[in-house]
């Protein structure tokens, strides 16, 4: 007789196959949460000095770029006005005294300004360095060539006097980018922050035979060929500014 033996069923896994240890979802230990949360720390910290560094450059930036144009507008109107200079000479004191003159630190000329600045007209411009202590600035002042304009007769406006190597009459109590008698007379600040103003003149002096670069211009009958400026600011030096007088010569 055959006896047929009855096997269990391992429902298709192999015997011995069954851990009694099953597999669980392994969590993050407090020395890994702690090194991710110094990682996350350091990197919030290198983004924000990053921005903070951003922002200074994009505020140096523009501080430049304000000081850049400030001078670049003085440039241009100084070119603009003095390649516009005319012979001129008024009469002061009952003498004739020629209206172009000036030293290594200032310069006076006879020039036509448009409506935009005072009154449409030739104007008598005087350009200097003025402040005290630290703080110098270039100013620029103006006359109408108008007998009371020039007399002072006008409220606001003082007696013009020819620029001499003796002249000691400061403009400085006068506030600046203020008009009087209409616009006629007027003080503007051109630059501010200015380091240093030298200026020379290239011209044939009277008594010479030859044009030369000179120190300074004064009382002579007719304007000097080019003027030469070197300007200097509280953060650098500009290049010079030579510019060509277009007064006839003659």
């Amino acid at each position: 007789m055959v006896v047929a033996l009855s096997l269990p069923r391992s429902g298709g896994r192999a015997a011995g196959a069954h851990s009694p240890h099953r597999c669980r979802p392994r969590g993050f230990t407090l020395v890994e949460l702690l090194i991710a949360l110094a990682m996350v720390a350091l990197i919030t910290l290198l983004l924000f000095s990053g921005l903070r560094v951003g922002t200074r450059a994009w505020d140096l930036v523009e501080v430049t770029g304000e000081r850049v144009g400030a001078v670049r507008l003085a440039h241009g109107f100084l070119v603009r006005a003095l390649t516009q200079v005319r012979p001129a000479t008024l009469v002061f004191d009952g003498a004739p005294a020629p209206v172009f003159a000036g030293d290594a630190q200032r310069v006076e000329f006879a020039a036509p300004l448009s409506e935009h600045v005072g009154v449409p007209g030739l104007y008598v411009l005087r350009l200097e360095v003025e402040g005290s202590g630290r703080r110098h600035d270039l100013v620029l002042t103006r006359w109408l060539m108008h007998p009371e304009v020039l007399g002072g007769k006008l409220d606001g406006v003082p007696q013009w006097e020819p620029l001499k190597s003796d002249s000691q009459r400061a403009l400085a109590e006068i506030p600046l980018d203020q008009d009087a008698a209409a616009g006629a007379f007027g003080r503007t600040l051109l630059l501010e922050g200015v380091g240093g103003l030298v200026i020379n003149y290239y011209g044939i002096l009277a008594g010479e035979r030859e044009p030369d670069w000179h120190k300074e211009w004064l009382e002579q009958p007719r304007p000097p060929i080019l003027i030469r400026i070197h300007l200097t600011t509280v953060n650098q030096t500009w290049p010079d500014l030579i510019v060509p007088l277009s007064a006839p010569r003659g």
